[in-house]
């Protein structure tokens, strides 16, 4: 039985006959939050509305007393008013917050009881339906405690450990037209400061997903993937400049050295290799 706070289960999982009912509260990483519910009515707990969507249904979930991650596989079907293919595509959903838990569908707000917690996994698309995994809270543990040494930093450009202010590096453009991979914007922007960057597309079916630059020449940008789907042109888009982690750029284009997060001068393991008179 699920147990509630203090080991115990609510006085409405101790009944005879449970009215219960699965609920799933999903948060994306561009903030879109939605509920969805085993039950054949919609629900309404903390607020936030569940949806009921009887195709959704957990797998076995599997846990223990040690800190091992929870498993369990979610299956849906895809749905153009919760869950649609167009977003699986693009993997607006990779990654999100997922808080799993049971309620009396009778009374949804009275004691509901928190089942897994975690965040999903690569979500997978077949057809009409989806697979996705949950990643248990404790699958953050397994990050190094301790960075490795590298040449090249290991922070991300304005991040807390560069400090460097993004604000003056970050540019709104238009892009006019698409070739591939390869995007024509209507104005250059600073020769030298593009690759490595960011491009996020403001409009269309593409707005809030975003695409590495790998490279630039003047008003063209080579970027890393094309989103899904290709927005009507001409198109908003914000451009945040890049690093490539070296030393040198670093000093010399940021003036920022002092918080290089590298060791440019560490010997590499190609001096193990090396021999007298080599």
């Amino acid at each position: 039985m699920v147990s509630g706070p203090g080991g115990s289960a609510p006085g409405w999982l101790r009944e005879e006959l449970v009215t219960l009912a699965w609920c799933w509260r999903l948060s994306r990483r561009d903030g879109v939050v939605i509920g969805l519910t085993s039950h054949d009515h919609d629900l309404i707990v903390g607020g936030v509305p569940y949806r009921a969507a009887p195709g959704m249904k957990p797998s076995a979930l599997e846990t223990n007393d040690s800190l091992d991650a929870a498993t369990m596989d979610l299956e849906g079907a895809v749905t153009s008013d919760a869950i649609a293919a167009a977003d699986l595509d693009a993997g607006r959903w990779d990654g999100a917050e997922l808080e799993l838990f049971v309620a009396d569908w009778t009374a949804p707000e009275v004691a509901p009881v928190t089942v897994a917690r975690g965040s999903l996994g690569a979500v997978e698309r077949r057809g009409a339906a989806f697979t996705a995994e949950l990643q248990g809270v404790t699958r953050r543990l397994d990050a190094p405690v301790c960075p490795a040494t590298s040449p090249s930093c290991r922070a991300r450009l304005g991040d807390r450990a560069c400090r460097v202010d993004l604000a003056p590096r970050t540019h709104v453009r238009r892009v006019v037209a698409v070739e591939g991979r390869r995007v024509m914007l209507d104005m250059p922007v600073a020769a030298g400061t593009m690759a490595f960057g960011e491009l996020l597309w403001m409009e269309g079916r593409a707005c809030g997903l975003a695409s590495p630059v790998v490279a630039e020449d003047a008003e063209e940008l080579m970027l890393a993937e094309m989103p899904p789907f290709v927005p009507a042109l001409p198109v908003r888009v914000r451009l945040v400049e890049g690093c490539d982690r070296r030393l040198a750029t670093c000093r010399d284009r940021f003036a920022n050295a002092v918080n290089f997060r590298g060791e440019a001068h560490l010997p590499g393991n190609d001096l193990l290799t090396r021999y007298p008179g080599g």
